[in-house]
């Protein structure tokens, strides 16, 4: 038997991972407090999770796990991988109710989790498809079948109400399944692996909560098994879909698709966190170089092709035809901060931020009810806008807003699991000191070594605002490093050590650290600077070469049709680069925002005359209209109806 590990982190532990440069912190040491995050998940709270229950009730989620415990009649509803979005949803509240106590989640998580042991078979196995539709074709289609996949959310789960509450109900089933699984797939039984990488990381996981070893055994054996292009594939896609085109060590590029390449790069990274072998971690480096430097979007977005649901080629980044699913997005998160864990660089938490402010933020609606499972960069009318699925018998569907569900519903609790986490990523600690990543009010605690206990208080109103006030609530009298991450988007940041400026503090690996015998009462206080500013792409992306973005801080803006001037003319719009960008606090405006106002103008259209193409020169100068463009942040699109908007801007002549 083995003994299960009592541990206060979050979704990724690594405080006894051999190989990892900085150690996590638990949802008892983050407390975020107020401001911009706080808000975000007050709704995720208080309304998404609630209606993710709603939805997978209504949907036939919690029916199909009914009908495998015998509980309910009738059909099996959906597609064969319903169960995984259940064990999401559970994941979010166990660590919402970790956050703080709520008798009404928890009375329906003690519902879904007596329903999932209800039923799981007296083997261990656990899903409601293959146990209720295709009983025989258990474990028969892993490329398809999504058994592995489902179990992973199982284990992640299970290990989210583990180390958040301390219950081990769904670590118990959890750990039978796991069992079960190791006695078809370990060394020596049947060789396979799941085609939807995700195993791979919950298994570490569940390796990290339990201590039992086949569990990390069986996450390498999975990892072992992929390149040997058995996988079927899906359409054009080959066994690149899958990831099995290569064996993991091998790669030096992002193919295939974008969701199970993040999740496998994950596994991977959380692998070498535990055995330190060096061929995977040079993998991930090189994968890292070719998905940072030349497949991600300027709002960190994964996957430029809608078909396939894959990346592209080097710098094929489409703004209209862009497919950056939630999901993608947040498996990149997730890839980063692994990565980050397992060298102690800040560039992947630059990455984190990218994504997390932008594509990630742009799916839930402010309403906390609707969701984007895509995020485009560009959308010409709200007819053209590509969702994953349309309402049944809509011969020609106009969205007027983010659907509230989607058949294949893996974005919307992606999204809730990582809301209600989000204190986990704030910040990170080792033996030197600590380390913040991200910026929110937030009281930050820890133990750098037994008996040397460091407390923090963050202020800010970041992202709005570059200022940022750290003050020691906790100190032991000895000397600790404290370590600051400015962000790649200023270039001018200062720090000072109360009220006096550091003129040239240390900088290591992108963090300022400050070293010193702290005293409770100490302030250091982080200044980025925050104006608006023009973004430019490589030229090698051709579909933005000679257009700019517009970006303050951490937030990508976007103009949509409905703030213009003239309604119907976003195709029509150029960017004035000569002239200065004005940002202004609009209260009253989705929730409260920074508007950001740029000089344009409308190019003419009519010299044109309805021709596609014509000789250069032949019309002499272009003519246009001076125009005021208002901008807002990319991830406020959408949520005062469905319209034009743009992130690039053509540069006017």
């Amino acid at each position: 038997m083995f003994t299960r590990i009592q541990s206060g982190s979050g979704p990724v532990d690594t405080t006894r991972s051999p190989h990892a440069r900085l150690q996590t912190l638990g949802p008892q040491e983050v407390a975020v407090k107020a401001g911009f995050w706080a808000d975000r998940r007050a709704v995720n709270r208080a309304v998404s999770l609630r209606h993710g229950f709603e939805m997978l009730e209504k949907a036939g989620n919690f029916h199909n796990l009914r009908l495998a415990a015998g509980l309910s009649e009738g059909p099996y509803r959906g597609r064969n991988f319903l169960d995984s979005d259940v064990y999401k949803w559970l994941e979010a509240v166990a660590w919402e109710l970790g956050n703080q106590k709520d008798a009404g989640l928890q009375s329906l998580a003690d519902g879904a989790i007596a329903l999932i042991a209800a039923a799981q078979r007296p083997d261990g196995y656990l899903n409601s498809y293959y146990q209720t539709v295709e009983p025989a074709a258990r474990w028969q289609n892993l490329d398809h079948g999504h058994e592995l996949y489902c179990a992973g959310h199982l284990f992640q789960a299970a290990v989210a109400f583990q180390r958040a509450l301390g219950d081990q109900r769904l670590l118990d089933i959890a750990c039978r399944f796991a069992d079960h699984i190791c006695s078809l797939f370990g060394p020596g039984q049947r060789e396979g692996a799941c085609g939807h990488p995700e195993i791979e990381m919950s298994l570490v996981e569940l390796y990290r909560a339990t201590g039992e070893a086949r569990y990390l055994e069986q996450a390498q054996l999975f990892i072992d098994r992929r390149g040997r292009r058995k996988m079927g594939g899906l359409g054009p896609y080959g066994p690149e879909y899958h990831q099995d085109h290569l064996p993991v060590r091998d790669v030096s590029e992002a193919t295939g698709h974008a969701v199970r390449q993040m999740y496998l790069a994950s596994g991977a990274t959380d692998l070498y966190l535990e055995t330190g072998e060096p061929a995977l971690l040079e993998a991930m480096q090189r994968l890292w170089q070719d998905v940072a430097g030349s497949k991600t979007y300027i709002t960190g977005g994964l996957g430029s092709r809608y078909d396939g649901e894959a990346f592209g080629d080097p710098y094929e980044l489409p703004s209209d035809q862009c497919y950056c699913e939630t999901c993608a997005a947040i498996g990149g998160f997730m890839w980063n901060w692994r990565m980050l864990l397992a060298t102690g660089e800040a560039r992947y938490a630059g990455e984190m931020e990218r994504a997390l402010y932008n594509n990630i933020l742009a799916s839930p609606g402010l309403d906390g009810r609707h969701y984007f499972y895509m995020n485009p960069l560009m959308l010409r009318a709200a007819r053209f806008l590509r969702l994953s699925d349309n309402p049944p018998g809509a011969e020609q569907f106009v969205p007027v807003e983010r659907p509230e569900w989607h058949s294949v519903a893996c974005c919307p609790p992606n999204v809730m699991r990582l809301l209600a986490s989000l204190g986990h990523y704030l910040a990170t600690h080792d033996a030197r000191g600590v380390q913040i990543q991200h910026y929110a009010p937030a009281d930050i605690a820890c133990e750098l070594a037994p008996g040397r206990r460091v407390g923090l208080r963050v202020a800010t109103a970041y992202p709005w605002d570059g200022a940022i006030r750290v003050e020691i609530s906790e100190a032991d009298g000895g000397p600790w490093e404290l370590a600051l991450r400015p962000p790649e988007w200023c270039s001018a940041a200062t720090v000072a050590v109360n009220g006096e400026k550091s003129e040239a503090p240390l900088v290591r690996a992108g963090y300022v650290r400050l070293e010193r015998a702290w005293r409770v009462g100490d302030v250091v206080e982080l200044s980025l600077p925050m104006e608006p500013v023009l973004i430019e792409p490589n030229p090698r992306v051709d579909a933005t070469r000679a257009a700019v973005a517009i970006q303050r801080g951490p937030l990508v803006y976007c103009l949509e049709d409905r703030d213009q001037e003239v309604a119907g003319r976003l195709p029509d719009i150029e960017i004035d680069v000569r002239q200065p960008l004005r940002a202004r606090w609009q209260d009253d405006l989705l929730g409260g925002v920074m508007l950001v106002e740029a000089a344009g103008r409308y190019r003419d259209p009519q010299p044109w005359d309805g021709r596609l193409y014509r000789q250069v020169g032949a019309m002499g100068a272009p003519a246009g209209v001076s125009a005021r463009l208002l901008a807002v942040p990319y991830y406020a699109w959408a949520n005062r109806g469905i319209g034009g908007m743009r992130v690039w801007l053509p540069r006017a002549d």
